[in-house]
């Protein structure tokens, strides 16, 4: 959970420190006639004061964009980010878009266009803004060294670093990528826990200590050229990674110590031909193979006055797949409007073999060894219509049919149909606001871990796993209105709304177990606020001062109790408040985040349990004293991560058997990081 934790806490704390603010307010360059569009074009000038390093860094100061790169499932188009380059995504699901602009310098970048509410030839996929990244066609041969360490106060210190090489030559490009990666847990500490019974009574007083940490190493090779007419983009990657988890309770005569080590293999390769096939005519074929393993062990051991009780171990190996075939064509017929038409079929497979014993003994558990695989096909349809220079209308279908089948410990089959409807329509009554208002039907991708058994000694949970998933599908209602002012400035508001069907959380199974499953439908109100606003009107030159938060409602009803509850370890709220400043003559930016307060909770049949951080603050500065070396450094407080659990001693009565409190300071730590490019 705490990596995952940390995973979202970098993603939201990235928006506020990635996106320093300009000493110039004056209004990006521009066409009048592209802004009416709703398609805003920043050149190289805008970001000539921040002096980025990367394509990246440029995107992450485009006013009012943040970067998603997709959930990475369900096939192709419901996986893929909001970034294009050269009006295409990449050629891989996991190279996602911000990968790609991270390998790319910003001086091969020529201009960058933020597409808003839909354009021909755009695709959106989903997506109310997306940025398009075009690129120069120059010759050039870049090297470039990243260095980079986390020291942490009293932890594990990680160091990384990265080297690329890119060429290109005209429309020709190639390069390679080797990684050393790092990775971390924002629960990371030390702190003790308290266990009271019903009453307030002290059971357990411990200290505690909970240590996170893991990395990878990879290859990545890129090449797209001309080819056969068209062109053609190719990547591929290989890498191998680990993670490695700690957590220990002890007071005098008492220990309770549990361990997660896991190591895996991955790779992809990915390839994408387009071609016109006449004047006002394409063709896009893309292919996309993923695969996996992993080796994992989990131990739990307990000592108590003394006497060492039964070790408990959890071991889980498995195998993992995915390939998707995908075709379209695009049809052109103005420059106000164009169609495309095309199908995808893809292949899942998830293999997972798993053993529970205490003391040596084998515990059975449901669905131990189970091998899940998933075959889809889809077609779509879609169109794009610029109505005139204030409207916009994109709308589009999907048809989808899937099977799933297990095979192992438990055999099922199950078989799917979902109609995907979409409406997006734009309308910018003025060059600087714009409304756009969102309908779609979305259908999640199942997790294939949850088919097969599961541990968390941690939390003394053991997992069944469960054979009758089906996916959960939403029909969603967003309505968004985006104000921008002074140059960079911008207000945005949204409104989402989705129904649930098939929502997933977790359900009791018998023997005293719980599942991930599927428990009826559901609700999700959302209030999405973003504030971005250039202080140098205000007196305070090259600043830039943001806000940003959403606030979730959700609603279902529970499989144990039948009573009303929030759907599990969605966060009701996460602001984040930022100030970031360009020093150009100084060649120095800064910046500085704060989230006040974060946290979740999660419902299973015998416990209620939750986490909460107060106060994580970040102060970052970034020196460049030339074009081709930036020095960066960030101090990370984060603290109070407190975690609860309600454990109930009966499911139907549900009387409180206990209580039990972690209080962790996480650790102060830094973060150094040094490029130089070639």
């Amino acid at each position: 959970m705490t990596k995952t934790i940390l995973l979202a806490t970098t993603a939201a704390l990235a928006f506020a420190t990635a996106a320093p603010a300009f000493a110039d307010t004056a209004p990006a360059p521009q066409t009048a006639e592209a802004s009416d569009q709703g398609v805003l074009v920043f050149t190289p000038d805008f970001f000539k004061d921040a002096r980025p390093n990367t394509a990246l860094d440029m995107v992450n100061r485009v006013p009012g964009f943040s970067v998603n790169d997709g959930d990475g499932a369900r096939g192709f188009e419901g996986a893929v980010g909001n970034i294009l380059i050269n009006g295409a995504r990449p050629a891989s699901k996991n190279d996602t878009g911000s990968n790609v602009l991270g390998r790319t310098v910003a001086t091969q970048v020529e201009r960058i266009e933020l597409v808003r509410g839909g354009a021909p030839g755009i695709e959106m996929q989903g997506y109310s803004v997306v940025a398009n990244v075009i690129l120069k066609t120059t010759s050039s041969r870049e090297h470039v060294l990243t260095a980079n360490a986390s020291l942490f106060e009293g932890g594990q210190d990680l160091f990384g670093g990265t080297y690329q090489f890119t060429a290109r030559e005209g429309e020709r490009t190639w390069g390679v990528t080797l990684s050393d990666g790092i990775s971390s847990s924002d629960s990371n500490g030390a702190g003790y826990v308290v266990r009271t019974d019903a009453n307030g009574n002290v059971l357990r007083n411990e200290q505690y200590y909970n240590d996170n940490y893991g990395g990878g190493n990879s290859i990545r090779g890129n090449f797209s050229s001309p080819f056969m007419g068209g062109k053609v983009d190719l990547t591929a990657r290989y890498g191998v990674n680990d993670w490695h988890s700690l957590s220990r309770q002890t007071a005098p005569d008492i220990l309770r110590e549990n361990l997660y080590d896991e190591d895996g293999h991955s790779g992809e390769f990915g390839v994408v031909f387009t071609r016109p096939l006449a004047e006002k005519l394409k063709l896009e074929t893309r292919f996309i193979h993923e695969f996996g393993d992993f080796d994992s062990v989990s131990t739990s051991r307990t000592r108590l006055k003394g006497i060492d009780e039964p070790e408990q171990l959890f071991n889980a190996d498995g195998e993992s797949s995915e390939t998707i075939l995908r075709g379209l064509v695009r049809y052109e017929r103005s420059p106000a409007m164009d169609f495309e038409a095309g199908g995808e079929i893809a292949y899942n497979m998830r293999e997972v073999e798993q053993a529970y014993s205490v003391g040596g003994v084998a515990v059975a558990l449901p669905s131990a060894s189970v091998k899940v695989e998933e075959t889809r096909g889809e077609l779509f349809g879609k169109g794009t219509w610029r109505i005139n220079p204030k409207w916009t209308l994109e709308s589009g279908l999907r048809l989808e049919s899937s099977t799933i089948s297990q095979s192992g410990d438990a055999s099922q089959e199950k078989s799917f149909f979902f109609a995907k409807p979409r409406l997006l329509a734009t309308w910018t009554p003025m060059a600087n606001t714009q409304i756009r208002a969102r309908f779609e039907r979305t259908v999640g991708q199942l997790d294939f871990g949850d088919f097969a058994a599961s541990a968390e000694f941690a939390d003394e949970n053991v997992f069944g796993g469960n054979v009758n998933l089906s996916p959960e599908s939403r029909w969603v209602s967003e309505l968004t209105f985006e104000k921008r002012f002074w140059g960079e400035g911008i207000v945005s508001l949204g409104l989402r709304h989705d129904e649930i069907t098939d929502a997933i959380d977790l359900i009791p199974l018998d023997g005293g177990l719980a599942a991930v499953g599927n428990i009826g439908d559901g609700t999700l109100d959302q209030l999405a606020l973003n504030v971005t606003i250039p202080t140098t009107k205000l007196g305070l030159s090259g600043g830039k001062f943001g806000f940003r938060n959403t606030w979730n409602r959700t609603e279902v009803t529970d499989p144990t109790t039948g009573e009303q509850r929030p759907i599990s370890n969605v966060r009701a709220s996460q602001a984040v408040i930022s100030f970031q400043q360009d020093l150009t003559a100084l060649k120095l930016q800064w910046g500085a985040a704060w989230i006040p307060l974060l946290g979740q909770k999660g419902y299973q049949p015998d416990q209620i349990s939750g986490w909460r951080g107060r106060d994580y603050y970040e102060l970052w500065a970034e020196y460049k004293p030339a074009p081709t070396l930036s020095i960066r450094a960030q101090v990370n407080i984060w603290n109070n991560f407190d975690q609860e659990r309600i454990v109930f001693a009966d499911r139907e009565t549900r009387p409180v058997a206990f209580v039990e409190e972690r209080f962790v300071d996480p650790r102060t730590f830094w973060q150094v990081r040094v490029r130089k490019t070639f």
